[in-house]
């Protein structure tokens, strides 16, 4: 499948003959196409290209370990450091940096994600966040010592909200990709002219968000794969193995190296992204109507009880796996002792498994992070991506920090102080969240629920006027 202009494209307008639906009356389609915002496959290309610079192998998996690894280095045998005015433990020290940077993701997301949906001006945040974590990438080819460990701090906070602000605001932009394709059109069509109803529309419409989602995930697994195997060549080279000053210069350049993909292959995706007008703020400032529309959406999301329960059930599973993948990769930095070669490996491994765990587990784990992202878009009401994406976003961070303190304390509180313990609570969280997901959420009521909070807000805006 290459990447090609959608030019060529049937006329949509030329379909089938088919037997209009009985309840056709003048229709209004559901999503507003304008041909000069049509998607094209090259945009979509580009769109795959940033997730496989934006695979979190520079501030998300070894970001963290250059940061610990200079924290134990610095703490010797003592393993304490004066940080935030006492003396804490390494683990202090990474769970309360944690909730600084959680605690700064919180503030970013509600107000950019607040007034992110006014507009044509979004991609600029991308763009501007993008850049940030490039320069945090970049930056560690200068901390790489023990002595640095301070500002190893810093570039662990930042990254970390450049990571995962980028990641939020990437997949945000998904739906309205999805919902101009020249095949969503040609559903419209059909739809406006009665040969199809609301449900089959929608139907496609989720089909497309789907496909876009779970087409980037496994691309970017593949490509990753690939860039670690390059990295393995590299760290032979800087000859990580034979002593702690080697190592952690390998680290430094593993995360620039990393850094340098995100930037190259997230290029054309600045500049093929077409910039589709959000909602209007009327005379208002997009900052002040961002923040009045955060404000009714906090108001009002009580009415969105599918959206809520959705909500339920992405923490509770998010919880369970985000504290899994955190458990696995404590233990992965413990076997490796911070080896860049060693953990590289682990990585590829792991990586490469996960279609055989895919295969026997299905939605659990790695395909989470693909379907929760569709399942965001089919509970978010039209033109609110990037708020509804934002508070998912602080929702999963939220999980994935309360729950390591739950598997912590159950850690501390059992007898043989077992690492596997949580595992156990973890296993029954999850099941807890399969009941909410599967059982009790119903994806027809939440369309409803979303048109009226539509309607309601637009009866607001005429009110105001």
């Amino acid at each position: 499948m290459s990447p090609e202009g959608s030019e060529g494209v049937k006329p949509p307008g030329q379909i089938t003959e088919v037997t209009p639906h009985k309840d056709v009356e003048q229709r209004i389609p559901p999503d507003h196409f304008d041909s000069a915002y049509r998607t094209t496959r090259w945009e979509i290309w580009a769109y795959y290209a940033y997730y496989i610079g934006n695979n979190g192998l520079s501030l998300f998996n070894f970001g963290p370990t250059a940061f610990q690894n200079l924290l134990y280095q610095a703490a010797g045998d003592e393993e304490t450091l004066l940080f935030a005015g006492r003396q804490r433990s390494i683990n202090s020290i990474v769970l309360l940096s944690n909730g600084i940077s959680f605690a700064i993701q919180v503030v970013v997301f509600l107000v950019i994600g607040s007034f992110a949906d006014f507009g044509k001006w979004r991609p600029n945040i991308l763009i501007g966040l993008s850049i940030i974590a490039y320069g945090i990438g970049f930056g560690w080819l200068g901390v790489h010592t023990a002595d640095k460990w301070h500002i190893g701090v810093g570039l662990y906070i930042v990254g970390l909200i450049a990571y995962q602000t980028t990641l939020t605001f990437w997949m945000a932009a998904f739906p309205g990709l999805a919902r101009n394709t020249p095949e969503m059109y040609a559903k419209s069509e059909e739809y406006v002219a009665g040969h199809i109803s609301r449900e089959e529309y929608d139907y496609a419409d989720s089909l497309e968000r789907s496909r876009l989602a779970n087409v980037s995930f496994y691309i970017q697994s593949v490509a990753e794969i690939f860039i670690l195997a390059i990295i393995v060549g590299i760290m032979f080279g800087l000859r990580v193995d034979d002593n702690e000053q080697n190592n952690n210069w390998g680290l430094s350049v593993l995360i620039a190296f990393a850094t340098g993909v995100w930037l190259l292959v997230s290029l054309p995706w600045f500049f093929l992204e077409k910039r589709r007008p959000g909602q209007d703020p009327g005379d208002e400032n997009i900052v002040i109507a961002g923040l009045k529309q955060l404000r009714h959406a906090l108001m009002q999301v009580w009415k969105l009880k599918q959206s809520l329960l959705y909500l339920l059930g992405y923490f509770l599973l998010g919880d369970s796996l985000n504290t899994t993948v955190t458990v696995i990769s404590t233990l992965q930095n413990s076997v490796s002792s911070y080896n860049t070669l060693n953990l590289t490996y682990l990585l590829i491994v792991g990586i490469a498994a996960q279609a055989l765990y895919q295969v026997f587990y299905g939605l659990f784990v790695c395909p989470w992070y693909s379907y929760s992202q569709v399942m965001i878009s089919e509970v978010t009401p039209r033109g609110h991506d990037f708020l509804f994406f934002s508070l998912f976003s602080i929702i999963g961070k939220t999980s994935s920090f309360i729950g390591p303190l739950v598997s912590s304390a159950i850690i501390d509180a059992s007898p043989s102080r077992n690492n596997s313990t949580p595992f156990y609570f973890l296993f029954g969280l999850s099941v807890a969240s399969f009941a909410v997901l599967v059982i009790w959420l119903d994806l027809e009521k939440s369309r409803k629920e979303q048109e009226q909070f539509l309607r309601d807000q637009k009866e607001r805006a005429l009110q105001a006027e």
